[in-house]
């Protein structure tokens, strides 16, 4: 018989994890069983907040056989080591965006899952808005036609203290806002330019805004811009935008059909349909785990996304179009 609800931990207590939490708490066949993080004191607090264990290692967390599956909340250096471990315990695993470093990093995440049977999925909560996945269909059934453009457009701005805790805008933002480009075209970058600026930092070093241009495998051109610089205040800002253009019809989604007048974890608002997006990519994970299935997002995906953020690095340092091999 099929277990009936899975135990979920997670590794980093930080920001993401509270998102993470409130989605458990919405979804019937999954518990919150405990966490770890690398600071105690967060690990302790954030263990009151949600009612469940804490656990002195990631290792001891791994080890609880009423862990089935666990969720890398921790920063992008540490998530092959933490993916390593929870699969090599026989436990599933949703690692959160950016997924690694390193293409080489992403090929042994794939290679371990593969090796030991159990799932290791990207996170990327975006291509589960249900608006996204409404245009993926049109697009994957030809209903919109020969696709001519795909934008996916992120203006928010983020304080520097906000900003300091994260990747700069091409190892975060970007990344995330490609995977949904890919997601909704059915294709895949071969080439790629773009351009990166700091225009608000005044103590970190690192972007706030990236702009790329993309060539597709399917013919179509994509543009992603990624700014921590500053909000959009016109009357159809582009907050987070998602849009894709084909000879036979358009599809556009945006943030800002849903907003409510309080702040968020790292928005001045609150985007009422990101925290959805989380709760139905926590929800799809569950299913795989404990009924089977595909994920929205491959590791092959992820290989392509990591491949094409090198080549994104390449052309901002060289001043060239890059192409994706």
């Amino acid at each position: 018989m099929a277990k009936e609800k899975l135990g979920i931990g997670f590794i980093g207590a930080g920001e993401i994890s509270i998102l993470h939490a409130i989605a458990l708490r919405e979804i019937p066949n999954a518990e919150l069983i405990g966490l770890w993080n690398r600071t105690p004191e967060k690990a302790i607090k954030r263990a009151q907040e949600e009612h469940c264990k804490r656990y002195d290692t990631a290792e001891e967390l791994v080890k609880d056989s009423s862990i089935d599956a666990v969720i890398i909340n921790t920063n992008q250096e540490t998530h092959l080591k933490y993916a390593k471990l929870i699969m090599e315990a026989g436990k599933h695993v949703l690692v959160e965006k950016p997924l690694a470093t390193t293409v080489a990093d992403v090929e042994e995440m794939k290679a371990i899952s593969q090796k030991t049977g159990v799932l290791c999925v990207p996170g990327h909560n975006m291509i589960h808005e249900e608006s996204i996945k409404r245009a993926h269909k049109l697009v994957k059934n030809g209903d919109l036609g020969k696709i001519v453009s795909c934008y996916v457009m992120y203006n928010i701005q983020h304080s520097e203290e906000r900003a300091s805790t994260l990747p700069g805008m091409v190892r975060h933002i970007f990344t995330h806002n490609l995977y949904t480009l890919m997601y909704l075209t059915c294709s895949k970058p071969i080439r790629v330019q773009g351009f990166k600026a700091n225009l608000h930092y005044e103590k970190i070093d690192k972007e706030d805004i990236t702009l790329v241009n993309l060539e597709l495998e399917n013919g179509a051109l994509g543009h992603i811009c990624s700014s921590f610089a500053a909000d959009d205040l016109a009357p159809s800002p582009w907050t987070y935008t998602a849009k894709v253009i084909g000879l036979g019809g358009t599809t556009h989604y945006t943030y800002n059909d849903w907003v409510e007048v309080k702040k968020g974890i790292s928005h001045s608002h609150t985007y009422t349909a990101y925290q959805a997006t989380i709760t139905n990519e926590d929800q799809y994970f569950v299913n795989m785990c404990l009924y089977g299935g595909e994920p929205l997002s491959t590791m092959d995906d992820a290989i392509w996304c990591q491949k094409t953020t090198e080549a994104l690095e390449k052309s901002i340092a060289e001043g060239l179009s890059v192409e994706i091999r």
